[in-house]
C-alpha cells in the first residue's frame, strides 16, 4: 500500500522509519515525492494539495494529522473520500493535561496573582472548594469527555454541552440551542473543545459571555475563528469576565501589538494545548489502515453534513 505524507518533514521521517520496522507493506512517501502516483491509495496532510482527483487518482483516503479537520476546505475534495482525523492516546492526553492546568489556574485566581508578583504586591484572596466550582465543558467528543473525567476526579462540579444529547458519568449535560442559556448560566469556568463549523464560527462573543455568571472564566483551546477578540476584551474590561486561558486564535500567530499579549488577565499560548505523539499517532494510523484493509469501518471518520 503506498500513502503520501505532507506535513512536518521530521515527523514524516519518523512515521516512515517506524513504518518500515513495524509494517514493510506499506510505503509511506513524504511529499513532494510521491512515488508513482497511480498507486497512491492514502493521503495524511494538514493541508492537502490542490486538485486531488488530478494528482492521485485512485485515492481511496485522506487523513488529518490533527484531532479536527475544519482546516480541509471541503468544496475542493472528492465529494465520495473519505477524510478521517487523528484519534490517538497523545492527543487526548495532552488535552487533558492543558484543560486541567487551565481550569485549575482560573480556579485558584493565578492570572490574578501572577499580575501581582508583577506589581510587587503581597494580597491574598478567599479561595473556594472545587466542589463549589461550576465548569461547564462545551463540546462532548473524546477530547470533551476525557477532560471531564479528570475535573471530575479532581472534585469539580462538572457539565457539559453538545448539539446532540449525551450521557457522561458524574457529568450534568445539557444538548441544542434550548438548552445552551441554562449550560451557561450554570458555568463558572467555560472551556471551549468544539470543532469549528458555521454554526461554531464567532460563537464566543458579547451574547455569550454575557449568558455567564458575573466574574466567569473562560478557556479556548478550540479554534481560533470560534472568538471575537474585541468582545473579549471587552467582556475583562468590564468585569463580565475575570481571566481568560486562549491557546486558539485568529489570525495565527498574533501580530506583533495585539492586546492579548500583554493583557494581565489572560495566558496566551501558541496552538499547543494537545499535540501530535509520534510513536502513539502512526500506530493509530496504521490501526486505521488496517481497519480499511479488512474492510472495517475507520476511527475519527468525517461526517460531512456536520463538519466533524
Amino acid at each position: 500500500m503506498h500513502i503520501v505524507y505532507k506535513s512536518e518533514p521530521e515527523r514524516g521521517r519518523i512515521w516512515q522509519r517506524w513504518l518500515a520496522e513495524h509494517a514493510p507493506d506499506i510505503q509511506l512517501h513524504i511529499w513532494p515525492e510521491t512515488g508513482d502516483p497511480e498507486q497512491v491509495e492514502a493521503l495524511v496532510a494538514w493541508q492537502p494539495p490542490a486538485d486531488i482527483p488530478a494528482l492521485f487518482p485512485r485515492l481511496k483516503l485522506l487523513f488529518s494529522v490533527g484531532a479536527g479537520a475544519d482546516q480541509f476546505d471541503f468544496r475542493a475534495l472528492p465529494p465520495d473520500l473519505p477524510v478521517i482525523r487523528m484519534i490517538e492516546p497523545g492527543l487526548t492526553q495532552g488535552m487533558v493535561e492543558y484543560v486541567t492546568f487551565a481550569v485549575l489556574g482560573l480556579h485558584r485566581d493565578m492570572p490574578r496573582y501572577f499580575h501581582q508578583q508583577r506589581q510587587q504586591q503581597w494580597l491574598t484572596h478567599a479561595a473556594k472548594p472545587a466542589a463549589q466550582r461550576r465548569v461547564g465543558v462545551m463540546g462532548l467528543g473524546e477530547l470533551g469527555q476525557a477532560a471531564l473525567a479528570q475535573l471530575v476526579a479532581l472534585g469539580f462540579d462538572c457539565a457539559g454541552w453538545s448539539r446532540t444529547p449525551r450521557q457522561i458519568p458524574d457529568v450534568r449535560c445539557w444538548h441544542g440551542n434550548d438548552q445552551l442559556e441554562a449550560f451557561l448560566a450554570h458555568s463558572e469556568i467555560l472551556v471551549c473543545l468544539l470543532p469549528l463549523t458555521n454554526t461554531t464560527h464567532g460563537l464566543l462573543n458579547r451574547s455569550l459571555f454575557n449568558q455567564l455568571p458575573q466574574g466567569a472564566a473562560l478557556v479556548q483551546a478550540g479554534r481560533g475563528p470560534q472568538l471575537n477578540h474585541d468582545d473579549l476584551l471587552d467582556a475583562l474590561e468590564s468585569g463580565q469576565l475575570r481571566a481568560a486561558v486562549i491557546d486558539v486564535t485568529d489570525p495565527e500567530p498574533l501580530p506583533a501589538g495585539h492586546p492579548f499579549w500583554h493583557h494581565p488577565a489572560i495566558w496566551l499560548t501558541p496552538h499547543i494545548a494537545s499535540q501530535t505523539q509520534n510513536e502513539s499517532a502512526i500506530a493509530a494510523l496504521l490501526e486505521n489502515l488496517r481497519r480499511y484493509q479488512r474492510g472495517e469501518p475507520l476511527h475519527g471518520e468525517i461526517d460531512r453534513s456536520r463538519g466533524y
